[in-house]
């Protein structure tokens, strides 16, 4: 296959394209390098600079290039920005992902997958969570995912256009290329291992939840899992497979949960450096647990996490960020 990945650029994006190679496709990546870095994109694949919500310009490039599938990974993706600004979330994950189907209906092609979230659920009324539950999102970040992935199967309904919504909570973990760099960054993993070695603590958001330890428990997630995940989902997409018929939705996670006191232990263990922290108050409408079933996509995509300890995801992250460190 010829895949574009939007958002190629980033985290999730750029992994997956070093995945995708590796199996033997060719990848164009699509990203306007707002959150992206060039550098990311590996050798072997091709680079455009620009954004997915041009219609006319993806229509084109998905024509000049002969793309057969498309990998969706661009995305705002900041809950508490979308709490202060929903229209710039509305703009880009819904008009913008609406712009791609449409360049995508323009240029005939009929395979997508979408790299979505466990925000649409909102708070669960039960975990492990699975596909079938309400989607009650509890912000703009996790509306807009819900939104585009409602147009994405009324587009298949009505199109033909055949795909799969693949949520999930938290990404950690790095290929020996590319980990997480985000700024601001407000992942658990990488802000614990910024905080070693610094004066300024990390703090734990509640120890009072009804969980073992006291603290939250959230599911994760490592990013070559998530790239695996991809993959199985975008041959999911071919013409005539009876999968993707309708519309799949599938969960991915770590087939279990972690509280935030054991990523602080396992970083610990991994580094040999405890983790300075203090305790503060709960954060409002945070819930005890988070954790989705991921039981479809091993029946349906045949997927399973083959990295899903918390050592082997911090432990990857440590490696990447001290030989970038190191490196400069």
């Amino acid at each position: 296959m010829h895949i574009l990945v939007t958002g190629g650029a980033g985290y999730v994006g750029s992994v997956t394209v070093e995945r995708l190679l590796e199996a033997g496709h060719q990848v164009t990546v699509l990203d306007d390098l707002s959150t992206g870095h060039a550098e990311s994109v590996v050798e072997g694949a091709t680079l455009v600079e620009g954004s997915f919500g041009d219609r006319e310009a993806v229509a084109g490039l998905l024509r000049s290039a002969g793309i057969d599938a498309v990998l969706h990974c661009a995305a705002k993706s900041l809950v508490g920005e979308s709490m202060v600004e929903p229209a710039i979330y509305y703009r880009h994950n819904v008009a913008g992902g609406v712009a791609l189907l449409d360049a995508m209906r323009d240029a005939g092609v009929g395979r997508i997958v979408f790299s979505s979230t466990a925000a649409v659920y909102g708070v669960p009324e039960a975990t492990p969570i699975p596909e079938d539950a309400v989607l009650r999102p509890i912000n703009p970040y996790g509306e807009s995912k819900r939104t585009f992935e409602g147009a994405m199967a009324w587009y298949g309904a009505a199109y033909g256009i055949r795909s799969v919504s693949l949520r999930y909570f938290n990404v950690a973990g790095a290929s020996e290329v590319n980990g997480e760099r985000h700024d601001p960054e407000t992942h658990l993993i990488p802000n614990v291992l910024a905080a070693m070695g610094k004066a300024r603590p990390l703090t734990l958001f509640g120890d009072d939840y009804p969980t073992p330890d006291g603290t939250p428990i959230r599911d994760y997630i490592h990013v070559l899992d998530l790239a695996d995940a991809h993959l199985a989902a975008l041959e999911a997409t071919a013409p005539g497979d009876l999968r993707t018929d309708r519309a799949l939705v599938c969960n991915l996670g770590s087939g279990g949960g972690f509280s935030v006191r054991e990523v602080l232990a396992a970083a610990h263990r991994v580094t040999g450096t405890p983790v300075p922290h203090t305790v503060g108050p709960r954060r409002e409408g945070d819930p005890a647990i988070l954790v989705a079933s991921i039981e479809r996509a091993a029946d349906v995509l045949g997927w399973r996490p083959r990295r899903s300890t918390l050592e082997e995801m911090i432990g990857s992250a440590w490696t990447w960020t001290a030989r970038r460190t190191r490196d400069g």
